[in-house]
C-alpha cells in the first residue's frame, strides 16, 4: 500500500493509476482538508467484496474453514471438466 498526497498522486496520475491496475498496488490519497481516499482496480475492488459477502455469515465462514480443511488434509477427488 502506498500513501500519497492529492498533489503527488495528481501529478503522476498516469503512472499511479498504472500501478493500481498492472500491479495491483493499493494507493490511499492523503487530502489536507478532505477524508482520505483509497485507490484500487475494480478486479480488486470485486475480489474484496466477494470476501466481504462469502465471509458475512457464520455459517458461510464454517463451509469455508470446513472445505479449506479438508483440502489441505488431502480429503478431495479431482474430476475432469465436461466440456
Amino acid at each position: 500500500m502506498e500513501v500519497l498526497n492529492y498533489t503527488e498522486f495528481r501529478t503522476n496520475l498516469a503512472e499511479n493509476l498504472n500501478k493500481v491496475t498492472t500491479d495491483a498496488e493499493v494507493i490511499v490519497v492523503s487530502r489536507g482538508k478532505g477524508k482520505n481516499v483509497v485507490v484500487m482496480s475494480l478486479d480488486e475492488y470485486n475480489a474484496f467484496k466477494e470476501t466481504v459477502y462469502l465471509t458475512s455469515t457464520k455459517t458461510n465462514r464454517k463451509r469455508l474453514d470446513n472445505a479449506i480443511d479438508e483440502m489441505e488434509k488431502g480429503k478431495f477427488k479431482k474430476h475432469k471438466l465436461i466440456g
